[in-house]
C-alpha cells in the first residue's frame, strides 16, 4: 500500500492512473476504521482498478463544543487494517496542506444541509461538503463510496456532485452493524459497557417501527410518537434530537407514509451522539395505532 501525504503528489498519481485507463475508487474517512469502512474498501476493490482511502479528521465539520480533540485516532491500527483489505493508496494529508493560510472558499448544499443533523449541528455539512469537494478534486475518482448510516451526508454529497458536474459516481453502501444491530461507528468507542447495551435500543426502535408501518400504520404523528416512546423507555437515552419518518429525497417529514420513506434517529446515549436510519416501503392502507 502506497502512503501519500502531499495533495499535489496524490493528484499527479491519480492522473497517471486515469491516463492509463484505470478506474479509481475512493473511500474518504476520518480514521478510527471499523468493519463499516472496510466494507466500503472491499466494494471499491471489486469495482475499480485502484482503490484510494483517505484519512483526514476534518476540523471544519466540528462545532466549537464538539469532540474534535477527543475524536478517536489510531493511525497505526488503521494502516494495518487497510493493508489487510488490500487498499492500493492511503492519502493522509496534514491539515495545513488542505486548509492553508487565508483559506476562504467553502461549499454548501442549501436546504438539505439545514434539516435533521443540520438543525443540531449548524455549519457541519458545509464543513463536510467543503472537504469532500477538495478530496474529490485531488483524488479524481471514478467512484466514491459512502455508508448509508450517514444517509443525510450521502444525499448531500450526491447533490453536490450532480450540481457541480463533478463527473463521478457516488455509491451508497449498506450500513454494517454489530451483532445486536447497533450501526458501526467510530464514536461507539465512547460508550461504556452499560451505555453500549443501552444503545441497541436504536436499532430495535427502527425495526419495530418498520414492522408497525408494514402492518398498515402510515400516519406521521402515530409513527413519530411510537418512535419517541420506544427510545425514551431506555433510561440511558439522555436526549432524543430527532426520531421520525422522512422523504429520502428532500428530508422533509412525511405526513402520510405512502411511498419509500426514511426512518431516522439521532439520540444521545449518555454523552455520546449516535445516529441511524432504515429505508422502508409501506403497505398502502391505514388503520389506527393500538396497544
Amino acid at each position: 500500500m502506497e502512503l501519500i501525504r502531499i495533495p499535489r503528489i496524490m493528484k499527479d498519481t491519480s492522473i497517471g492512473h486515469l491516463l492509463h485507463g484505470r478506474s479509481i475508487g475512493f473511500v474518504p474517512t476520518m480514521g478510527a476504521l471499523h468493519e463499516g469502512h472496510l466494507s466500503l474498501v472491499r466494494r471499491s476493490k471489486g469495482e475499480n482498478d485502484i482503490t484510494v482511502v483517505s484519512i483526514f479528521i476534518n476540523p471544519l465539520q466540528f462545532g466549537p463544543k464538539e469532540d474534535f480533540n477527543e475524536y478517536p485516532r489510531d493511525t497505526e491500527g488503521d494502516m494495518v487494517k487497510l493493508k489487510g483489505a488490500d487498499a492500493d493508496i492511503l492519502f493522509m494529508p496534514d491539515v495545513s496542506l488542505i486548509y492553508p493560510d487565508k483559506f476562504l472558499t467553502y461549499v454548501e448544499v442549501q436546504n438539505l444541509s439545514e434539516k435533521l443533523c443540520g438543525v443540531i449541528r449548524p455549519g457541519h455539512f458545509s464543513g463536510v461538503t467543503t472537504i469532500v469537494a477538495k478530496l474529490l478534486n485531488i483524488v479524481k475518482p471514478t467512484r466514491a463510496y459512502f455508508g448509508q448510516k450517514d444517509f443525510q451526508q450521502a444525499i448531500i454529497i450526491k447533490k453536490m456532485v450532480k450540481d457541480l458536474d463533478m463527473g463521478l459516481e457516488v455509491v451508497v453502501c449498506p450500513t454494517i452493524r454489530e451483532h445486536d444491530g447497533l450501526a458501526m461507528s467510530s464514536r461507539n468507542s465512547y460508550l461504556n459497557g452499560e451505555e453500549r447495551k443501552a444503545a441497541s435500543v436504536i436499532n430495535r426502535c427502527l425495526n419495530q417501527t418498520t414492522e408497525l408501518i408494514k402492518s398498515g400504520i402510515i400516519n406521521h404523528d402515530q409513527i413519530k410518537g411510537f418512535m419517541e416512546k420506544k427510545l425514551s423507555e431506555e433510561p440511558l437515552v439522555t436526549e432524543i434530537q430527532y426520531a421520525s419518518v422522512y422523504d429520502p429525497d428532500t428530508l422533509e417529514e412525511l405526513e402520510i407514509i405512502d411511498k419509500e420513506a426514511l426512518l431516522a434517529v439521532a439520540v444521545r446515549v449518555g454523552k455520546t451522539r449516535l445516529i441511524d436510519n432504515i429505508l422502508i416501503t409501506p403497505v398502502r392502507h391505514l388503520r389506527p395505532l393500538t396497544g
